[in-house]
């Protein structure tokens, strides 16, 4: 479900980071981010922000319709730089929503001859398989949940 595209992270969470207590590009983008309406955030802004994973459950669903869109979106680093951060986002958010993962594998899916010809296909593919896939507990016997 889409958050209201009008209001700000800030304003959906109830919540002020205030001004960044570290002075580095992305801190202070951050920071500047929760306070752009959503309706504003452009690939790059959800690029940054999940790969931060700041306010997955708003961002999210916008990466998603985008991925729908265009599976190899693009912010300022190469194609399918926001499939890549979605595929990598926590793992605790894909276990708390589990519609949204089957969501993106599905696109992933359906985009497969895309992103086989894509020039970041292997980085893609890598990260889709931990996505799919997370590698099993290291101590052996257990069962792969």
């Amino acid at each position: 479900m889409l958050p209201n595209l009008s209001l700000t992270l800030d304003q959906l969470e109830k919540t002020s980071w205030g001004e960044p207590t570290y002075d580095s590009y992305l801190v202070r983008t951050c920071h500047a981010l929760r306070k752009k309406p959503l309706k504003d955030f452009t690939i790059e802004d959800l690029r940054i922000m999940i790969g931060q994973n700041i306010s997955l459950e708003y961002l999210m669903p916008l990466a998603i319709l985008e991925l729908r869109k265009n599976i190899l979106a693009e912010g300022d680093f190469y194609e399918g730089d926001l499939l890549k951060v979605v595929l990598s986002a926590e793992g605790g958010f894909w276990e708390k929503h589990p519609g949204m993962g089957e969501r993106v594998a599905t696109i992933y899916r359906q985009n497969e001859a895309v992103i086989e010809a894509s020039i970041s296909r292997k980085e893609l593919k890598k990260a889709f398989e931990g996505f799919v896939f997370p590698p099993a507990p290291s101590e052996g016997g257990g069962d792969v949940k």
